[in-house]
């Protein structure tokens, strides 16, 4: 199974489109997860309903088997690393975003935390242009 982490940004969609990729090559699942503390309806990066009936659209068309889970009031790191915590679990996919070293240190980065503490792959991946 492949794990995307998925956020409703060029950077989600760049993840979800390389993690149909993997999926395809390693002739196995995709499990996307859009995941919110609970601050949905401030949570840019949070999928709406017409962002997430775009993804079902772009999924059930890839041929592809997923599933496509939006967790609520749980941290996006932790549920990342439960879903790669499983024995079938081969690859997580994620989105990155260039930032400065300041702002890492002030707002800390999903990204570098999922990249140092998931005992397993992580692709890494940037959208082709902005």
């Amino acid at each position: 199974m492949i794990v995307v982490g998925y956020s409703a940004d060029p950077f989600g969609r760049a993840a979800l489109e390389h993690g149909i990729t993997e999926a395809k090559l390693r002739q196995t699942t995709l499990w996307v997860i859009n995941s919110t503390a609970g601050d949905a309806y401030v949570d840019a990066t949070f999928a709406q309903p017409s962002e997430v009936h775009n993804v079902e659209d772009r999924l059930n068309n890839c041929g592809v088997e997923f599933e496509l889970s939006q967790p609520v009031g749980v941290d996006t790191v932790d549920e990342l690393l439960k879903a790669m915590a499983r024995d079938d679990a081969e690859l997580l996919v994620i989105g990155i975003r260039h930032r400065s070293p300041v702002g890492k240190l002030l707002l800390g980065s999903v990204s570098q935390q999922l990249l140092l503490e998931c005992p397993k792959p992580v692709l890494a991946v940037k959208p082709d242009a902005l």
